[in-house]
């Protein structure tokens, strides 16, 4: 039923249009008939679809209401409860007071954050001239922080030019764009599974059908990835290269290679979402460096690294996708990232502090991981695997345990976890949860999970 109604909604079934064949949608969802029949008559008994005698099912001229929620648009999953909902840790860590202790949210601490370099950049913003505080910016941002941009990617071996690089408001908002421009209703978007809870939540916004690939180690499972493609055909791939969210998995050379030559084959764009790449102690494969942004589009922001409250994002693709992703963001926000936003990155950047706050959170985070992983240990809680960088560690719970309930004992005494199968499109990680290593320091954490544990 939820995904009749994503087609209406996404414009895929206007009314009067035929709906597929009983035996046809059961296939392709992968249910019996009967599913399909009850599904179809309950959409006839809410006036959505009508059926007409030996022709089939048709949608009716009232389809849905008029102005049905954005977030439920194209979501083809059965309904979720609240906690196992894609919003449900975004929602309980941002609208959380400050005693509430989150080691399930997707950020720093103030305290490891270049307070001191923000409050430098803002003061020398101030003096600047009055334009910058006052007008709209440039259609692709500010060029200054974009020509570093290009700096860092030909550092990797990236030779990207100005028409090929925007800033945008933030990360999610690149990838909205880019879901804007390249994808059509019905689609298929495949993610990682487990993946960044936010790729889901974005994307049912959009009337498409999001199918994942089971994440290794090394990268997505190569086989099973070719066999998406094959059965679902998607025109885009949305995913971490490096230090991937929630996992931590790092993509081997191997993998990135046969990804992309599937690519190849079966036309799919690629969305690499490179946020977590200062994090790493060293660069790994990059799927953007090995298909020179002519399949694969990069994208990024500065909340990790800089200040979440600064929003700042960016995209690096083909300069015909720019060009058309400039127009988007004009129609949307009437221009790119805000200016003083930008040229506050671009300062801070530049500013020779920057290299050394991100050495010095490496090291704190190393600590921190080893420090987590033997706490949690003494629960019974291992990690999946342990990362080479960043901030999260992906663990598994004892036997019997499942992370939506302890997730919610623990939200009851003020502690925020992400319970597995809110990053699972295929809902398979209920015995999981992600745990920010930087937000662990407060011996609370370990109390309350505890007791939640029983």
């Amino acid at each position: 039923m939820a995904e009749i109604r994503g087609r209406i909604a996404g414009g895929a079934l206007p009314p009067g249009d035929r709906l597929p064949s009983v035996r046809r949608f059961a296939a392709a969802m992968g249910v019996s008939p009967s599913t399909v029949v009850e599904a179809y008559d309950r959409l006839e008994a809410e006036g959505v679809i009508r059926a007409r005698r030996g022709s089939g099912f048709y949608v009716t001229a009232i389809g849905l209401p008029r102005d049905p929620p954005l977030m439920a648009l194209g979501h083809a999953d059965a309904p979720r409860a609240p906690d196992i909902d894609p919003f449900w840790v975004s929602k309980q860590s941002l609208d959380a007071g400050p005693s509430v202790l989150k080691p399930g949210c997707g950020w720093l601490p103030d305290d490891w954050m270049p307070v001191s370099a923000l409050r430098k950049g803002l003061r020398t913003l101030a003096r600047a001239d009055g334009a910058l505080l006052t007008e709209y910016g440039g259609t692709r941002g500010p060029a200054a922080l974009r020509r570093l941009l290009i700096g860092r990617f030909a550092e990797e071996g990236i030779g990207a030019t100005l028409d090929q690089v925007m800033l945008t408001g933030s990360g999610t908002q690149a990838i909205d764009l880019i879901c804007r421009l390249l994808l059509r209703p019905g689609d298929a978007v495949l993610v990682d599974d487990p993946c960044y809870f936010n790729f889901q939540a974005l994307l049912r916004a959009h009337p498409v059908r999001v199918v994942s690939v089971p994440m290794t180690p090394t990268g997505p499972d190569p086989a099973a990835f070719e066999r998406v493609l094959v059965a679902e055909t998607p025109r885009l791939y949305i995913t971490n290269s490096a230090l991937q969210n929630p996992t931590g998995a790092t993509l081997s050379p191997q993998t990135a290679h046969r990804v992309l030559t599937l690519a190849q084959t079966h036309g799919l764009t690629i969305v690499e979402d490179d946020i977590f790449a200062d994090f790493e102690p060293a660069p790994s494969p990059r799927l953007a460096i090995l298909d020179g942004l002519n399949r694969v589009i990069r994208i990024g922001s500065f909340s990790k690294t800089l200040s979440s409250a600064i929003r700042c994002g960016y995209i690096a693709a083909r300069p015909e996708w720019i060009e058309a992703l400039s127009d988007l963001q004009i129609a949307t926000s009437f221009g790119a990232v805000s200016p003083v936003a930008g040229e506050l990155v671009a300062g801070i950047l530049t500013g020779g502090g920057y290299r050394k706050h991100m050495e010095e959170v490496r090291h704190r985070l190393t600590r921190a991981r080893l420090e987590a992983a033997e706490k949690l240990g003494r629960l019974g809680i291992v990690p999946w695997l342990m990362p080479r960088g960043g901030f999260y560690l992906w663990c598994r719970l004892p036997e019997g345990l499942e992370s939506a309930m302890i997730a919610g004992r623990c939200r009851e005494e003020g502690v925020i976890l992400a319970p597995g199968n809110v990053f699972s499109v295929a809902q398979s990680a209920g015995a999981f949860l992600r745990f920010n290593v930087a937000q662990m320091g407060d011996p609370r954490v370990l109390t309350v999970l505890a007791r939640a544990m029983g």
